[in-house]
């Protein structure tokens, strides 16, 4: 169905439309896939079986480890001729997770694509300035397609080459750019020290990819002058583009009509309720190639209840928080990045950029350094900054870091994807 015959169904109408899809994924898989057909007989469930939403809790979990022992292409559930195109993870462990796709599925990629760039308030008079990678990966491919269905102008340029981005952006008064949130702080900064930002025509800038916080989102639209919105996506689920944050940014509205989500404790595997934040596990309602049932994505976030303030009729979640697998444990406490970005939030002296660094002191005790970019032109009290920061951290967290504030600039900028925890123990 197009966005437009969608955007304004009522929440029954939606589950409807789930339902369908859940029960034909699941007779799919289960006729054409080993793989499923197999998980499915050793779980004691049939296609049959399968009545409403509520039985999806029936099926196995799908896992990133049962893609790759299947590597390369043991879950396909399609003969190989209808095979078009295949993607790969970006992973850095082991084999990489291979998906194929359909004619269909980059159809249906491509108009979820489409979607978000209405979602941001886009139209086809835009120029969109795609800033992220081509080849295996599914960004660069992926954002072109969308902007061609959508009908805006694509202008690939790629990741890196900053002259060259600017100059475009420049030259071909771009007004709209795709990019991770370390490349659009890169490229913002830049902008600024150039004295570029009269001479663009920015509005609008679309980023994903990795996780950033709040206070690193509006320093990008500050530099840029742009309005930000988060995309999430991987490639197991077609790639990036499977929703958006709309204009009223409250919370990422997914395309619930391509994808059923469910939200578990990631311990225990039970599900758990609208506003409750776990593991996001995901199925595809129509992905014909490679479907994923019960997909266990590891990030971390939860179903919002109710319908979103613009009024449209896709389900939303909340901007992720992290992922189940980015943890570290430090003197017994488990934390995660998204916690780290919660508690430097409040301090409007800072930067968004700081690096979280444990190592194993003498005697084998977990010293941990927070080294914190202040914000341009901070000439406040550091020592007294640094001793509030550390009783915040104490406070929530019941952990007393090292606090090295630095001034604004001095952490290294990335054109790719910024790392902020850095588990030194691990190379002892």
């Amino acid at each position: 169905m197009t966005y437009d015959e969608v955007v304004h169904l009522s929440a029954d109408e939606m589950y409807s439309i789930q339902e369908k899809g859940l029960k034909w994924t699941v007779r799919h898989a289960y006729a054409n896939c080993p793989f499923y057909r197999r998980k499915m007989d050793e779980a004691g469930v049939t296609p049959e079986d399968i009545k409403t939403l509520a039985d999806i809790t029936r099926l196995p979990f799908t896992t990133p480890e049962d893609i790759r022992d299947n590597y390369p292409l043991g879950i396909t559930a399609v003969p190989e001729k209808d095979i078009v195109r295949i993607h790969a993870s970006s992973g850095t462990t082991g084999k990489k997770k291979v998906i194929p796709y359909t004619r269909k599925d980059l159809e249906d990629w491509a108009e979820m694509f489409s979607r978000c760039f209405k979602l941001a308030g886009l139209t086809p008079e835009d120029r969109i300035q795609v800033m992220v990678g081509y080849g295996l990966w599914t960004a660069g491919v992926g954002f072109q397609a969308g902007i061609e269905k959508f009908g805006a102008m694509a202008v690939p340029v790629g990741p890196g080459q900053t002259d060259l981005q600017l100059e475009l952006m420049e030259d071909l008064q771009v007004t709209a750019f795709c990019a991770t949130s370390s490349y659009a702080l890169f490229l913002g900064e830049e902008v600024e020290r150039r004295g570029l930002k009269p001479r663009l025509k920015l509005k609008a800038g679309i980023i994903g990819s990795e996780r950033w916080s709040d206070r690193m989102r509006k320093r990008i639209e500050e530099l840029l002058g742009v309005e930000t919105f988060d995309i999430p996506g991987m490639t197991e689920l077609y790639g990036p583009g499977t929703g958006l944050d709309c204009q009223a940014h409250e919370g990422i509205h997914y395309w619930s009509d391509y994808f059923l989500y469910e939200i578990i404790d990631p311990r225990t595997g039970q599900t758990l309720p609208p506003g409750e934040t776990g593991e996001l596990v995901a199925t595809t309602l129509c992905k014909e190639a490679m479907p994923m049932i019960r997909y266990r994505t590891h990030d971390l976030t939860r179903l919002l209840p109710g319908r979103c303030s613009c009024g449209r009729s896709f389900f939303r979640t909340d901007r992720f928080l992290g992922r189940t697998d980015d943890m570290v444990k430090v003197r017994g406490v488990n934390i995660f990045q998204s916690q780290i970005d919660h508690l430097l939030n409040p301090f409007r002296e800072l930067g968004s950029e700081y690096q979280f660094i444990i190592d194993r002191a003498p005697g084998g005790k977990d010293a941990v350094l927070l080294r914190v970019e202040c914000r341009p032109g901070f000439s406040g009290d550091g020592n007294g900054l640094a001793e509030t920061i550390k009783k915040r951290f104490f406070n929530f967290v019941g952990l007393t870091p090292d606090v090295e504030l630095v001034q604004y600039g001095g952490l290294p900028r990335t054109e790719r994807k910024t790392r902020r925890i850095f588990d030194r123990r691990l190379d002892l």
